[in-house]
Protein backbone atom coordinates (compact mmCIF):
# COMPACT_ATOMS: atom_id res chain seq x y z
CA UNK A 1 0.00 0.00 0.00
CA UNK A 2 1.43 3.28 -0.85
CA UNK A 3 -0.18 6.42 1.43
CA UNK A 4 -0.26 9.68 -0.30
CA UNK A 5 -0.71 13.56 0.60
CA UNK A 6 -2.85 15.81 -1.44
CA UNK A 7 -3.16 19.23 -0.32
CA UNK A 8 -5.14 22.40 -2.07
CA UNK A 9 -3.75 25.27 -0.94
CA UNK A 10 -5.29 28.67 -0.51
CA UNK A 11 -4.54 31.84 1.13
CA UNK A 12 -7.91 31.67 2.84
CA UNK A 13 -8.13 27.55 3.59
CA UNK A 14 -5.84 25.30 3.19
CA UNK A 15 -7.41 21.71 2.69
CA UNK A 16 -5.74 18.21 3.44
CA UNK A 17 -6.49 14.81 2.14
CA UNK A 18 -4.67 11.51 2.94
CA UNK A 19 -5.60 8.96 0.19
CA UNK A 20 -4.44 5.19 -0.55
CA UNK A 21 -3.16 2.97 -3.37
CA UNK A 22 -2.08 -0.03 -4.18
CA UNK A 23 -0.67 -2.04 -6.99
CA UNK A 24 -4.17 -4.24 -6.75
CA UNK A 25 -6.17 -1.69 -6.52
CA UNK A 26 -4.87 1.53 -8.33
CA UNK A 27 -7.83 3.40 -7.49
CA UNK A 28 -7.58 6.14 -5.08
CA UNK A 29 -9.15 5.21 -1.44
CA UNK A 30 -9.74 8.56 0.84
CA UNK A 31 -8.25 7.94 4.51
CA UNK A 32 -9.07 11.07 6.25
CA UNK A 33 -9.10 14.65 5.59
CA UNK A 34 -9.81 18.15 7.27
CA UNK A 35 -9.20 21.56 6.59
CA UNK A 36 -7.77 24.39 7.96
CA UNK A 37 -7.43 28.91 8.42
CA UNK A 38 -4.45 29.31 6.29
CA UNK A 39 -3.70 32.14 7.79
CA UNK A 40 -3.37 31.02 11.57
CA UNK A 41 0.21 28.95 10.86
CA UNK A 42 3.27 31.06 9.44
CA UNK A 43 3.61 28.29 6.52
CA UNK A 44 2.43 24.52 5.58
CA UNK A 45 4.99 22.77 7.61
CA UNK A 46 2.92 23.13 10.74
CA UNK A 47 -0.61 22.42 9.03
CA UNK A 48 0.80 18.67 7.65
CA UNK A 49 2.08 17.82 11.00
CA UNK A 50 -1.07 18.63 13.36
CA UNK A 51 -2.73 17.39 9.95
CA UNK A 52 -0.49 14.28 10.47
CA UNK A 53 -0.66 14.00 14.26
CA UNK A 54 -4.56 13.94 14.53
CA UNK A 55 -4.52 11.62 11.55
CA UNK A 56 -2.01 9.34 13.77
CA UNK A 57 -0.78 7.49 10.68
CA UNK A 58 2.83 6.91 9.12
CA UNK A 59 4.39 9.63 7.38
CA UNK A 60 2.94 9.52 3.58
CA UNK A 61 5.72 8.59 0.84
CA UNK A 62 4.95 11.31 -1.37
CA UNK A 63 2.68 14.58 -1.59
CA UNK A 64 1.28 17.01 -4.15
CA UNK A 65 0.41 20.32 -3.42
CA UNK A 66 -2.26 22.62 -5.22
CA UNK A 67 -1.42 26.05 -5.13
CA UNK A 68 -2.91 29.19 -5.50
CA UNK A 69 -0.51 31.27 -7.30
CA UNK A 70 2.06 30.68 -10.10
CA UNK A 71 4.57 27.38 -9.49
CA UNK A 72 8.30 28.06 -11.02
CA UNK A 73 10.91 24.50 -10.58
CA UNK A 74 8.72 23.97 -7.77
CA UNK A 75 8.48 26.37 -5.73
CA UNK A 76 5.81 28.98 -5.28
CA UNK A 77 5.12 32.20 -3.27
CA UNK A 78 1.13 32.02 -2.43
CA UNK A 79 -0.83 35.29 -4.25
CA UNK A 80 -2.83 35.82 -0.95
CA UNK A 81 -0.61 34.97 1.40
CA UNK A 82 2.91 35.48 2.51
CA UNK A 83 4.24 31.92 2.40
CA UNK A 84 7.07 30.71 0.16
CA UNK A 85 7.14 27.34 -0.50
CA UNK A 86 9.96 25.31 -1.79
CA UNK A 87 9.31 21.50 -2.24
CA UNK A 88 12.94 20.27 -1.48
CA UNK A 89 12.45 22.16 2.18
CA UNK A 90 8.97 20.73 2.65
CA UNK A 91 10.43 17.30 2.03
CA UNK A 92 13.23 17.26 4.36
CA UNK A 93 11.11 19.36 6.99
CA UNK A 94 8.10 16.85 6.85
CA UNK A 95 10.16 13.82 6.52
CA UNK A 96 8.11 13.12 3.20
CA UNK A 97 10.08 11.21 0.34
CA UNK A 98 9.09 13.67 -2.71
CA UNK A 99 7.01 16.42 -2.95
CA UNK A 100 5.43 18.09 -5.90
CA UNK A 101 3.97 21.42 -6.21
CA UNK A 102 1.60 22.28 -8.82
CA UNK A 103 -0.16 25.29 -9.33
CA UNK A 104 -3.96 25.02 -8.89
CA UNK A 105 -5.58 25.37 -12.09
CA UNK A 106 -2.75 22.11 -13.17
CA UNK A 107 -4.66 20.30 -9.92
CA UNK A 108 -8.23 21.08 -11.97
CA UNK A 109 -6.97 19.55 -15.18
CA UNK A 110 -5.94 16.06 -13.20
CA UNK A 111 -8.32 16.01 -11.20
CA UNK A 112 -10.78 15.70 -14.35
CA UNK A 113 -9.52 11.70 -14.20
CA UNK A 114 -10.33 11.08 -11.29
CA UNK A 115 -14.43 12.54 -11.30
CA UNK A 116 -17.29 10.08 -11.23
CA UNK A 117 -20.43 10.58 -13.38
CA UNK A 118 -22.56 12.07 -11.24
CA UNK A 119 -19.43 14.74 -10.86
CA UNK A 120 -20.28 15.97 -14.41
CA UNK A 121 -23.03 17.79 -16.20
CA UNK A 122 -23.20 17.75 -19.69
CA UNK A 123 -23.73 21.24 -21.74
CA UNK A 124 -22.82 20.25 -25.46
CA UNK A 125 -22.15 16.62 -25.97
CA UNK A 126 -20.20 17.12 -29.18
CA UNK A 127 -18.28 14.58 -31.06
CA UNK A 128 -15.50 13.23 -29.37
CA UNK A 129 -11.89 12.35 -30.42
CA UNK A 130 -9.94 10.64 -27.36
CA UNK A 131 -6.57 11.18 -28.48
CA UNK A 132 -7.75 15.22 -28.94
CA UNK A 133 -6.66 17.79 -26.55
CA UNK A 134 -8.76 18.62 -23.82
CA UNK A 135 -9.43 22.65 -22.64
CA UNK A 136 -10.00 23.87 -19.09
CA UNK A 137 -11.44 27.14 -18.43
CA UNK A 138 -12.72 28.07 -14.67
CA UNK A 139 -14.20 31.47 -12.97
CA UNK A 140 -14.18 31.89 -9.36
CA UNK A 141 -11.54 34.41 -7.84
CA UNK A 142 -9.97 34.69 -11.02
CA UNK A 143 -10.21 33.13 -14.68
CA UNK A 144 -8.03 29.87 -14.86
CA UNK A 145 -7.68 28.63 -18.65
CA UNK A 146 -5.36 25.79 -19.21
CA UNK A 147 -5.24 22.62 -21.64
CA UNK A 148 -4.27 18.88 -21.79
CA UNK A 149 -2.25 17.23 -24.09
CA UNK A 150 -2.27 13.04 -24.84
CA UNK A 151 1.46 11.67 -23.95
CA UNK A 152 1.27 8.06 -24.39
CA UNK A 153 -1.05 6.34 -21.63
CA UNK A 154 -1.33 9.44 -20.22
CA UNK A 155 -2.44 13.27 -20.41
CA UNK A 156 0.11 16.32 -19.38
CA UNK A 157 -1.49 19.47 -17.98
CA UNK A 158 -0.26 22.81 -19.27
CA UNK A 159 -1.34 25.78 -17.50
CA UNK A 160 -1.95 29.20 -19.05
CA UNK A 161 -2.39 32.75 -18.03
CA UNK A 162 -5.32 33.09 -20.79
CA UNK A 163 -7.40 35.01 -18.38
CA UNK A 164 -5.52 37.80 -18.49
CA UNK A 165 -5.67 38.24 -22.23
CA UNK A 166 -7.82 41.54 -23.33
CA UNK A 167 -11.71 41.31 -23.08
CA UNK A 168 -13.23 41.48 -26.42
CA UNK A 169 -16.66 43.67 -26.19
CA UNK A 170 -18.92 42.51 -29.11
CA UNK A 171 -22.03 44.88 -28.59
CA UNK A 172 -22.84 48.09 -27.69
CA UNK A 173 -23.33 47.16 -24.14
CA UNK A 174 -19.76 45.24 -23.04
CA UNK A 175 -18.58 48.45 -25.13
CA UNK A 176 -20.20 50.37 -22.49
CA UNK A 177 -19.08 48.31 -19.53
CA UNK A 178 -15.28 48.08 -21.11
CA UNK A 179 -15.01 52.07 -20.95
CA UNK A 180 -16.57 52.29 -16.96
CA UNK A 181 -14.10 49.51 -15.89
CA UNK A 182 -11.30 51.64 -17.95
CA UNK A 183 -12.69 54.55 -16.48
CA UNK A 184 -13.28 53.92 -12.80
CA UNK A 185 -9.97 51.90 -12.01
CA UNK A 186 -7.82 54.60 -14.07
CA UNK A 187 -6.30 51.51 -16.10
CA UNK A 188 -5.16 51.66 -20.23
CA UNK A 189 -6.83 47.94 -20.62
CA UNK A 190 -9.41 45.40 -19.06
CA UNK A 191 -8.22 41.88 -18.94
CA UNK A 192 -10.99 39.27 -19.76
CA UNK A 193 -11.05 37.85 -16.17
CA UNK A 194 -12.03 41.60 -14.85
CA UNK A 195 -15.50 40.32 -16.46
CA UNK A 196 -15.76 36.54 -15.75
CA UNK A 197 -14.83 35.96 -12.77
CA UNK A 198 -16.50 36.31 -9.16
CA UNK A 199 -15.03 40.30 -9.04
CA UNK A 200 -16.52 40.76 -12.42
CA UNK A 201 -19.70 39.94 -11.21
CA UNK A 202 -19.68 42.64 -8.85
CA UNK A 203 -18.39 44.79 -11.79
CA UNK A 204 -20.96 44.24 -14.01
CA UNK A 205 -23.35 44.84 -11.52
CA UNK A 206 -21.90 48.00 -10.67
CA UNK A 207 -21.52 49.08 -14.05
CA UNK A 208 -25.79 48.61 -14.42
CA UNK A 209 -26.70 49.86 -11.13
CA UNK A 210 -24.79 53.52 -11.91
CA UNK A 211 -26.23 53.36 -15.55
CA UNK A 212 -29.57 53.06 -13.42
CA UNK A 213 -30.68 49.67 -15.76
CA UNK A 214 -32.65 48.96 -13.03
CA UNK A 215 -34.27 49.69 -9.50
CA UNK A 216 -31.42 48.03 -7.05
CA UNK A 217 -32.97 46.47 -3.92
CA UNK A 218 -31.89 47.13 -0.45
CA UNK A 219 -30.21 44.08 0.73
CA UNK A 220 -28.79 43.47 -2.55
CA UNK A 221 -27.44 47.17 -2.19
CA UNK A 222 -26.18 46.95 1.59
CA UNK A 223 -23.94 44.06 0.80
CA UNK A 224 -22.21 45.24 -1.99
CA UNK A 225 -21.90 48.91 -0.09
CA UNK A 226 -20.11 46.90 2.46
CA UNK A 227 -17.84 45.46 0.39
CA UNK A 228 -17.13 48.65 -1.56
CA UNK A 229 -16.26 50.28 1.90
CA UNK A 230 -13.59 47.47 2.89
CA UNK A 231 -11.78 47.76 -0.62
CA UNK A 232 -7.91 47.44 0.71
CA UNK A 233 -8.86 44.55 3.47
CA UNK A 234 -7.50 40.91 2.68
CA UNK A 235 -10.60 39.42 4.72
CA UNK A 236 -14.04 40.81 3.04
CA UNK A 237 -16.97 40.47 5.29
CA UNK A 238 -19.30 39.76 2.51
CA UNK A 239 -19.26 37.98 -0.78
CA UNK A 240 -21.36 40.20 -2.94
CA UNK A 241 -20.92 37.98 -6.17
CA UNK A 242 -22.46 34.65 -4.26
CA UNK A 243 -24.98 36.67 -3.30
CA UNK A 244 -25.86 38.42 -6.40
CA UNK A 245 -25.61 35.16 -7.98
CA UNK A 246 -28.24 33.61 -5.89
CA UNK A 247 -30.45 36.34 -6.37
CA UNK A 248 -30.46 35.38 -10.02
CA UNK A 249 -30.86 31.89 -9.89
CA UNK A 250 -33.85 33.22 -7.86
CA UNK A 251 -35.43 35.62 -9.70
CA UNK A 252 -35.89 37.95 -6.68
CA UNK A 253 -33.85 41.06 -8.08
CA UNK A 254 -33.90 42.11 -11.57
CA UNK A 255 -31.05 43.82 -12.04
CA UNK A 256 -28.99 40.84 -10.15
CA UNK A 257 -31.10 38.58 -13.61
CA UNK A 258 -29.63 41.45 -16.09
CA UNK A 259 -26.09 41.07 -14.45
CA UNK A 260 -25.48 37.35 -14.62
CA UNK A 261 -27.59 37.55 -17.67
CA UNK A 262 -24.01 39.87 -19.16
CA UNK A 263 -22.16 37.47 -17.38
CA UNK A 264 -22.88 34.32 -19.17
CA UNK A 265 -22.66 35.81 -22.03
CA UNK A 266 -19.17 36.86 -21.81
CA UNK A 267 -18.18 33.41 -20.15
CA UNK A 268 -19.77 31.47 -22.73
CA UNK A 269 -18.06 33.53 -25.40
CA UNK A 270 -14.67 33.60 -23.38
CA UNK A 271 -14.82 29.50 -23.83
CA UNK A 272 -15.38 29.72 -27.50
CA UNK A 273 -12.20 31.82 -27.57
CA UNK A 274 -10.30 29.04 -25.96
CA UNK A 275 -12.12 26.30 -28.08
CA UNK A 276 -10.99 28.07 -31.21
CA UNK A 277 -7.53 28.22 -29.87
CA UNK A 278 -7.19 24.77 -29.28
CA UNK A 279 -10.14 22.63 -30.87
CA UNK A 280 -10.94 20.38 -27.72
CA UNK A 281 -12.91 17.82 -29.08
CA UNK A 282 -11.49 15.69 -26.20
CA UNK A 283 -14.20 17.98 -24.70
CA UNK A 284 -14.36 21.33 -23.03
CA UNK A 285 -14.34 21.67 -18.97
CA UNK A 286 -16.01 24.62 -17.07
CA UNK A 287 -14.50 24.53 -13.94
CA UNK A 288 -14.84 27.11 -10.39
CA UNK A 289 -16.76 27.78 -8.28
CA UNK A 290 -19.42 29.67 -9.99
CA UNK A 291 -20.66 27.55 -12.36
CA UNK A 292 -22.50 25.00 -10.39
CA UNK A 293 -23.87 27.57 -8.29
CA UNK A 294 -25.76 29.48 -11.48
CA UNK A 295 -26.33 25.77 -13.58
CA UNK A 296 -30.04 26.99 -14.42
CA UNK A 297 -28.51 30.22 -15.65
CA UNK A 298 -26.02 27.82 -17.78
CA UNK A 299 -28.27 25.88 -18.84
CA UNK A 300 -30.95 28.33 -20.33
CA UNK A 301 -29.34 28.01 -23.58
CA UNK A 302 -27.47 31.79 -23.57
CA UNK A 303 -23.70 30.14 -23.01
CA UNK A 304 -24.01 27.72 -25.55
CA UNK A 305 -25.38 30.27 -27.97
CA UNK A 306 -22.50 32.90 -27.63
CA UNK A 307 -19.87 30.25 -27.15
CA UNK A 308 -20.22 29.26 -30.80
CA UNK A 309 -21.54 32.20 -31.92
CA UNK A 310 -18.37 32.57 -34.34
CA UNK A 311 -19.62 33.09 -37.36
CA UNK A 312 -18.41 30.58 -40.44
CA UNK A 313 -16.48 28.43 -37.17
CA UNK A 314 -19.81 27.70 -35.38
CA UNK A 315 -20.19 24.43 -36.95
CA UNK A 316 -16.61 23.34 -35.55
CA UNK A 317 -17.52 24.78 -31.99
CA UNK A 318 -21.13 22.87 -32.02
CA UNK A 319 -18.88 19.46 -32.08
CA UNK A 320 -16.94 20.53 -29.30
CA UNK A 321 -17.81 18.57 -26.16
CA UNK A 322 -18.80 20.83 -23.27
CA UNK A 323 -18.94 19.90 -19.49
CA UNK A 324 -19.71 21.50 -16.22
CA UNK A 325 -17.51 20.29 -13.49
CA UNK A 326 -19.91 19.83 -10.35
CA UNK A 327 -17.55 18.59 -7.87
CA UNK A 328 -15.14 21.31 -5.80
CA UNK A 329 -13.31 19.49 -4.73
CA UNK A 330 -11.74 18.74 -8.36
CA UNK A 331 -8.28 20.23 -7.82
CA UNK A 332 -7.82 17.86 -4.41
CA UNK A 333 -8.59 15.18 -6.50
CA UNK A 334 -6.12 16.30 -8.57
CA UNK A 335 -3.46 16.59 -6.58
CA UNK A 336 -3.45 13.18 -5.24
CA UNK A 337 -3.43 11.93 -8.65
CA UNK A 338 -0.76 13.88 -9.39
CA UNK A 339 0.94 12.24 -6.50
CA UNK A 340 0.57 8.85 -7.06
CA UNK A 341 2.25 9.28 -10.56
CA UNK A 342 5.68 10.89 -8.61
Amino acid sequence: MTLLLAGDIGGTKTILRLVETSEESPALQNIYEESYRSSDFPDLVPIVQQFLLKANVATPQKACFAIAGPVVNNTAKLTNLAWYLDSERLAQELGIASISLINDFTAVGYGIFGLAKDDIFTLQSGKQKPEAPIAVIGAGTGLGQGFLIKQGNHYQVFPSEGGHTDFAPRNELEFQLMKYLLDKHDIQRVSVERVVSGLGIVSIYQFLRDRKQSIELPEIAQIVRTWEQEAGKQEKSVDPGAAIGKAAVQKSDRLCEQTLELFVDAYGAEAGNLALKLLPYGGLYIAGGIAPKILPLIQNGNFLLNFSQKGRMRSILEEIPVYIILNSQVGLIGAALCAARL
